[in-house]
């Protein structure tokens, strides 16, 4: 049967995460239902990741199997106003979401000046030392273990990723500055955490090279707290097709 790639966006406010569960509404279980209603046969997915509770989502990947595919328009009847599809293409019946992707990107976005338009996306700080905060994150660059910033008793097999991107970069759509931040795979909560350990270091709570010590720790209770998942958003998914 042919496989198609779904390309969507979300707010994750809404919703309990990327991943159907028992006893509570996700974007997936939302999807799933949409395209089952119009196919009228069961369509599960699979996306490129598992997005926490609250996470955004600027360009999430899924695939499906199904005779046909439907038009993104009859798909966003049924989905909005919190769920928007903008793209269904056929790909090959082997490619895969969540396995084929070769990188993922997220971002981080904090503002210093509350507006009512914004407050439930962005994240309100007062002045940080971003400076300070982008040395910090070039270290991450040049690390293979994130247990510092793994959540704890997680499933995940192991805790080593390849970080290509870090950095803070000022975002003309909010007005404030976004940490961007790309790797071959992220360990559930690790980008929060590893926003929340720059966070210390830009409030000159925390040296660049207190930074890199709490990496050397490969203890999740040396590193800041996790950030807000409102700010978070998932933004990119790469593939070699």
């Amino acid at each position: 049967m042919p496989r198609y790639f779904i390309h969507l966006a979300f707010r994750g406010a809404p919703f309990h995460g990327w991943q159907t569960q028992p006893g509570a509404i996700s974007v997936q279980q939302v999807l799933e239902n949409a395209l089952s209603t119009i196919l009228r046969v069961p369509t599960p997915i699979v996306g490129a990741g598992r997005t926490d509770a609250g996470v955004n989502a600027s360009m999430m990947t899924a695939h499906f199997d199904a005779a046909s595919a439907p038009e993104p328009r009859a798909v966003n009847a049924l989905v909005a106003p919190h769920i928007v599809v903008y793209d269904i293409r056929q790909v090959p019946d082997n490619a895969h979401a969540r396995f084929d992707a070769t990188s993922r990107t997220y971002h981080y976005k904090t503002v210093e000046t509350r507006t009512p338009f914004l407050n439930e996306l962005t994240w309100f700080t007062r002045p940080l030392d971003y400076k300070s905060m982008n040395r910090a994150a070039e270290i991450l660059l040049h690390t293979e273990d994130f247990t510092s910033f793994a959540k704890l008793h997680s499933d995940a097999k192991t805790n080593i990723c390849r970080v290509t991107r870090a950095e803070w970069i000022p975002d003309p759509t909010t007005g404030g500055m976004t940490f961007v931040i790309t790797a071959n795979r992220f360990l559930r909560n690790m980008v929060r955490a590893v926003v929340g350990t720059l966070v210390e270091v830009g409030r000159g709570k925390m040296t660049v090279e207190d930074f890199a010590h709490v990496i050397e720790q490969r203890d999740r209770c040396a590193a800041g707290t996790s950030m807000p998942a409102h700010a978070l958003y998932l933004a990119e998914v790469t593939y070699p097709y």
